[in-house]
């Protein structure tokens, strides 16, 4: 569990899995994707290095539940797994159909969830259109 990472030893080999709630790729980052997964105990960063996102894109990309193994990192008070490989356990979440019933998990599964990897503006920002220059201010 996110919450048992505390109590393993710093390198060791770990395996967690959870939701997908953020995937980032920042420019300055040189490749490099951080994840966060959520389990029911909490919440697992998880680092992908570029060559390991090579491998294993489309999971990373797509999948709704993760299984990260990777070697555990802690440096102050946050805590990392450096992912060596990735598992698409999404359709385990099927299971989840007698927990939270049948229209909770259908809406789960067939993709009605926040689009936390798409970037759209729902009304033009006026900034824009303002021109540029260096009379203006």
């Amino acid at each position: 569990t996110a919450r048992a990472l505390w109590t393993i030893e710093p390198g060791r080999s770990v395996t967690v899995a959870g939701l997908v709630l953020i995937r980032q790729r920042p420019g300055s980052a040189k490749g490099v994707v951080f994840a966060t997964l959520e389990d029911e105990t909490g919440f697992a960063n998880c680092v992908v290095w570029p060559d390991v996102f090579r491998a294993h894109r489309p999971l990373v990309m797509g999948a709704r539940l993760l299984a990260v193994r990777g070697r555990l990192q802690r440096e102050g008070r946050v805590v990392h797994v450096v992912a060596e490989h990735i598992r698409d356990w999404t359709m385990m979440l099927r299971l989840l159909r007698a927990d939270i019933g049948e229209e909770a998990a259908t809406r789960l599964l067939d993709g009605q969830m926040s689009r936390a990897d798409e970037f759209r503006r729902a009304t033009p920002d006026p900034r824009d259109a303002m021109p540029r220059g260096r009379n203006f201010r």
